[in-house]
């Protein structure tokens, strides 16, 4: 009964995770990490890789939204896309060779660049 209520609890933050990525853009990343190593259990390593994977079905069907609604500029998506992929497989590349501690201090580090950013 506990793994039904643990898939169901997850299912749920998937749906959170939808939702914030529809509204803002992006940053399911942030809610997907936490809930899988704390909910699932799984490695750092693990929820960081399943994280991108997770967020691509999600940013396609907002991206789909987007376009439709006219939120879409095709010049900035052609020069920004070259550059996400080219970091894409060199983030990739690292994760593979980074620990489950230094993987974790970075992601942290960059969530609070971030919202210091948004912040100032």
């Amino acid at each position: 009964m506990e793994k039904k209520a643990n898939k169901i609890l997850l299912g749920a933050c998937g749906g959170i995770t939808g939702a914030v990525n529809g509204i803002f853009g992006g940053g399911g990343g942030m809610i997907v990490v936490p809930l899988l190593t704390s909910l699932a259990n799984k490695p750092p390593l693990v929820a960081h890789a399943t994280a991108i994977l997770i967020i691509l079905p999600v940013s396609l069907a907002s991206g789909i939204i987007y376009l439709i609604n006219g939120y879409f500029d095709t010049e900035l998506f052609l020069s920004v896309s070259l550059g996400v992929l080219f970091g894409g497989f060199l983030g990739a590349g690292a994760l593979n060779k980074l620990s489950a501690g230094t993987a974790t201090i970075i992601f942290a580090a960059v969530m609070f660049a971030a919202g210091l950013k948004m912040i100032f």
